[in-house]
């Protein structure tokens, strides 16, 4: 398969039609599933075409969503430019919600760039099976379709615990307000998903690089088995990925992060969203939205390298909490690969030393573009996986040497704990640090219950020293700050209204 996963076709596969009357004489130069979808090319750049939302996906929104909406990061108010609601209703934990249904922009854009992402792999799979292409090509080609919108449904299910379930084409609007599937539902879906992709994927030694694999397949089952606590099933599939023998850590962490035109997918990659630094369209700016503002020209030139730095001002968003700062143990290597500190010279704040993710923080050719990668899946989150699937068994002693695997890269001793309780909290400790801004921290709270719990006291702390929270002197925390701390974000207003299942 030589054609690279970041090539898009300009068309949306979701949106074609397909015809069962084949007295129906299509035009050769109309594109359509009858036309377009017949050679091995097609079904490539077609799958292709299927990665393309990750990449608004994780740009910026998974990370306001995730990890924003946590207690790892928040905002740094800019009282002369006001606050984006959007983003900050998410920090505070009072995106405004009614019936299930809530505005938030970003809620709507993870909904709707999903619904992409499973749109354009159905069209795929229900032609697929009758493609009269090489046999390799078919099962490699579908199998990251099934990957790709098991991912999707994973995201949907795990934002709004509910959602409609489409698994064929949508010819027309009517088609498209489907009812409504449960938790459950959706669940039972992408293990089917994933587990007929693990079956078609290769390994990742024999597939192109940035392309689904079976081991990323297996990945996701494993998290579906972990969030729905079947750690037997768990255990089962992290233990193939760590036979397998196509992964390892990287011996320094920050190098498991991508630079802009290098590092990608290397042997702890797992599965990684795909950046193309340049003027092609598919470069990332995610670094931009990482920032304390407002940044000087000549500040932010310490943090990206670009030849043309350009002034940021507004609201800076997802800034590191002192919260997660104070969380890594003292000689923890980890930290300074994670956290930066810049001074910027026009805060409105009486300390203008501000903390930023410095993880992604790879230089780059040109302001606001740069090819660096997202992580979805890293083969030190399949280790600490496998130790907490395994301590919930009871397997203490099985345990431990994968948790400690993770600590030895980080420069840190084998963990002290010994009862299943205290080992259980030091997976949960190391998955914080360890997966700190890669969208993770939201989805930990919630599927380990402690999600209530933790952003309480983390709103306490908020509301007592607001300064400590990068508010300025003049800036205030909402009276409504921490009122709505629910594990599922509402369903978004603007499909409600086109749908009468919402």
């Amino acid at each position: 398969m030589k054609k690279s996963i970041i090539f898009s076709i300009a068309l949306s596969l979701g949106a074609f039609s397909c015809s069962d009357d084949f007295l129906t004489v299509t035009p050769e130069t109309a594109l359509s599933s009858a036309t377009f979808f017949k050679t091995e090319s097609d079904f490539i750049q077609a799958v292709n075409s299927a990665y393309v939302p990750l990449r608004t996906l994780h740009n910026i929104n998974s990370h306001l969503l995730t990890e924003q909406h946590s207690d790892n990061a928040r905002y740094v108010r800019n009282v002369l430019f006001g606050a984006t609601e959007n983003q900050s209703n998410l920090a505070d934990f009072n995106v405004p919600t009614a019936n299930g249904i809530t505005t938030n922009g970003n809620v709507l854009t993870a909904y709707r760039q999903n619904y992409l992402m499973i749109a354009r792999a159905n069209q795929v799979l229900a032609l697929i099976d009758a493609a009269t292409i090489p046999d390799a090509t078919k099962k490699n080609v579908k199998g990251q379709a099934l990957f790709l919108r098991a991912l999707g449904y994973l995201d949907l299910v795990r934002y709004f615990n509910k959602a409609p379930l489409q698994l064929t084409p949508v010819g027309n609007r009517s088609e498209a307000a489907a009812a409504l599937g449960t938790a459950d539902q959706l669940y039972a879906q992408i293990i089917k998903d994933a587990t007929d992709a693990v079956g078609l994927l290769p390994a990742k030694s024999v597939q192109e690089a940035g392309r689904a694999t079976s081991g990323a397949a297996r990945a996701l089952l494993a998290n579906v088995y972990m969030i729905q606590k079947k750690w037997a099933d768990a255990e089962t599939q992290l233990r193939a990925i760590v036979s397998s023998g196509e992964y390892s850590l990287m011996p320094n962490y920050a190098d498991a992060f991508s630079n802009s035109t290098s590092n990608k997918n290397t042997r702890e990659s797992v599965f990684e969203v795909q950046f193309l630094e340049g003027s092609a369209g598919l470069n990332g700016n995610f670094l931009y939205s990482m920032l304390p503002f407002p940044i000087a020209a000549n500040e932010l030139v310490t943090i990206t390298g670009t030849s043309n730095p350009q002034p940021l001002s507004g609201e800076g968003n997802n800034i590191p909490t002192p919260d997660l700062i104070e969380a890594y143990e003292t000689g923890d290597k980890r930290k300074d690969a994670t956290i930066g500190y810049i001074t910027l010279g026009g805060a409105l704040h009486a300390n203008k030393t501000f903390p930023y993710i410095k993880k992604y923080a790879r230089p780059h050719a040109l302001h606001n573009n740069h090819g660096m990668n997202w992580p979805i899946y890293r083969y030190s989150e399949v280790l600490l996986f496998l130790a907490e699937a395994l301590i919930e068994q009871n397997k203490l002693a099985d345990a431990t040497p994968f948790l400690n695997q993770v600590r030895t890269r980080a420069g840190l001793a084998n963990t002290t704990a010994t009862t299943q309780a205290a080992l259980r909290d030091a997976v949960y400790q190391e998955r914080r640090v360890e997966l700190a801004f890669e969208s993770k921290r939201l989805h930990d709270l919630v599927r380990t219950g402690r999600l209530e719990t933790v952003i309480k006291a983390y709103g306490d702390r908020v509301k007592a020293d607001k300064f400590r929270y990068y508010f300025p002197s003049e800036g205030f925390v909402p009276s409504d700050a921490f009122t709505n701390i629910t594990p599922y974000y509402g369903l978004p207003a603007a499909e409600a209204d086109l749908s009468p299942n919402f």
